[in-house]
C-alpha cells in the first residue's frame, strides 16, 4: 500500500475510525488458556474437510473465515469471495497489530475503535456452553484486547465483551477491563431472546451504574443480538444470486438498530442514568431524524408522558456512526447536531469504505465547518471514549 494524502479539509485533524473489526487469530484462546480449558476454548479444527471454529470440543461456531474482504496484496474482493479466503489469504492488517498501525499511518487514521467477529458483536454466540467456559472465553478475549491496545501504542482500542448473562460478573469484568485501560463496552442488544430481562429492566441497573461511574460507553453494534443476523440476505428474494443477497442483507442490517434505539428511548431508562452514553455502531445516521420524529409523534398520539423528547435524549446520550451516508448527511447533521456523530469505515469487512476511505467519506461532510469536521471525524470519539492522544501521530497544524 502507498501512503495517501489526507484531504485538505482534514489536515490537522486526529481522525478516529469508530468502527473496525479484528480477525481473531487461530490461537487467540488456546495460547492464553490454562490447561484446564485449553481443549475447550474456541479453536480451529478441520472436520470433514472443512476448517471451522469449535468451542467445548463439539459445538461448531462457524467456518474459519476471516470476515476480511481485503486481499494480501491490498486489493478489495467482492461478494462471497471472502468466504473462500483463509487467514493466509487476507491482508495482515486484519489480524496483526503492527500491520494494522502501518495501514492506519498510510490511510491517515490516528486511532481505531475495534470490534470482534467470532463471538458475535454482542458476545451472544457462545451460549451453548456452560457459564464457566463462557466467562473464561470472554476474559481471554478481553486480555488479548488489552494486549493489542498496548502493542498498538494506544492507537487501536478494542471494546470490552461482557458475560452479560451474569450481571454481577458483568460489573466485575467491566471494572477489571477498565483497570486494564479498555475504554468502552460492547453489549448484546437482545438479551430477552435468550430468556434474560430486556435492557430497560432494573435488572441491568448495576451495570448502568458501573459504566456511568467508570465513564464506559455502551456500544450496540448492528447484528449484536441473536435475531438480527441477516448479513447474507435471507430476507431477500430466494431467486437472487448470492452477491445480490449479500447486497440486500448489508443494506438492510443497519436498520436493525432502529428497533434497538427505539426500545431504549421508549423505555426511558436513560433518563434515570443521565451520564450513561449509548453508541449505535455501523448503523448510519440519516434515518435517525425520521425515527426520532416518528417516536415523538406516536408517543404524543398515544398519550405517553415523557421528561425529555426523543431528540433531546439523543442529543444528550446517544451517538451514531456513519460511513457511506452522503445525500442526506448534512440535513441529518443539522437536525441532530454534530456533537454525537462519529465517522467509521467498518474496516476490513465487506461493506468497508476502502480504499481511499478519507477521500470517499470526506465528500459526505463537504458542508461542515472546520470545527464540525474536527468533531465528527475525530474529537467526538476522542472525548466519548476518553482516548489518550499522546500515542497519535502529530497531525495538528500549527495554530
Amino acid at each position: 500500500m502507498n501512503a495517501l494524502v489526507k484531504p485538505e479539509s482534514l489536515q490537522g485533524v486526529h481522525v478516529v475510525d469508530a468502527d473496525t473489526h479484528v480477525t481473531e487469530v487461530h490461537d487467540l484462546w488456546t495460547s492464553r488458556a490454562s490447561p484446564k480449558f485449553r481443549d475447550r476454548v474456541p479453536q480451529v479444527k478441520q472436520v470433514d474437510g472443512e476448517l471451522a471454529w469449535y468451542i467445548d470440543g463439539e459445538y461448531r461456531m462457524g467456518p474459519a473465515m476471516t470476515s476480511c474482504c481485503i486481499r494480501k496484496d491490498g486489493s478489495k474482493s467482492f461478494g462471497f469471495d471472502l468466504v473462500k479466503m483463509t487467514i493466509q489469504d487476507v491482508y495482515e492488517g486484519a489480524f496483526d497489530v503492527k500491520a494494522r498501525v502501518a495501514y492506519m499511518d498510510e490511510a491517515g487514521f490516528s486511532a481505531q475503535i475495534a470490534y470482534p467477529n467470532l463471538l458475535g458483536f454482542g458476545n451472544q454466540k457462545s451460549m451453548k456452553v456452560d457459564p464457566e467456559l463462557r466467562l473464561v472465553t470472554t476474559q481471554i478475549f478481553n486480555d488479548a484486547s488489552a494486549e493489542m491496545q498496548a502493542d498498538s501504542g494506544n492507537r487501536v482500542f478494542p471494546m470490552i465483551l461482557l458475560p452479560w448473562w451474569d450481571i454481577e460478573a458483568s460489573v466485575k469484568e467491566a471494572e477489571r477491563c477498565h483497570a486494564m485501560g479498555l475504554r468502552g463496552v460492547n453489549l448484546n442488544s437482545d438479551p430477552q431472546i435468550q430468556g434474560y430481562p430486556v435492557l430497560g429492566d432494573p435488572h441491568w441497573d448495576p451495570l448502568w451504574e458501573a459504566c456511568s461511574s467508570l465513564d464506559l460507553p455502551i456500544n450496540f453494534h448492528i447484528g449484536g443480538g441473536m435475531e438480527n443476523s441477516d448479513w447474507y440476505g435471507q430476507g431477500g428474494w430466494p431467486t437472487d444470486d448470492p452477491n445480490l443477497k449479500m447486497a440486500f442483507g448489508s443494506s438492510q442490517m443497519p436498520l436493525t438498530n432502529y428497533r434497538v434505539l427505539s426500545n431504549i428511548i421508549l423505555s426511558r431508562f436513560l433518563e434515570k442514568w443521565p451520564k450513561l452514553n449509548i453508541v449505535s455502531v455501523e448503523s448510519g445516521v440519516t434515518w435517525i431524524p425520521f425515527m426520532l420524529e416518528s417516536l415523538e409523534y406516536q408517543m404524543q398520539d398515544q398519550g405517553i408522558e415523557y421528561e425529555l423528547s426523543p431528540l433531546e435524549i439523543f442529543r444528550r446520550q446517544i451517538y451514531a456512526c456513519f460511513w457511506y451516508d452522503q445525500v442526506l448527511l448534512p440535513e441529518a447533521a443539522r437536525h441532530l447536531g454534530t456533537d454525537h456523530l462519529l465517522f467509521e469505515t467498518d474496516f476490513p469487512h465487506p461493506t468497508c469504505a476502502y480504499p481511499n476511505a478519507l477521500e470517499r467519506i470526506e465528500r459526505s461532510a463537504a458542508g461542515f465547518t472546520p470545527d464540525e469536521r474536527a468533531k465528527v471525524f475525530g474529537d467526538n470519539a476522542i472525548n466519548l471514549y476518553n482516548l489518550p492522544t499522546e500515542g497519535f501521530e502529530s497531525m495538528r497544524r500549527a495554530a
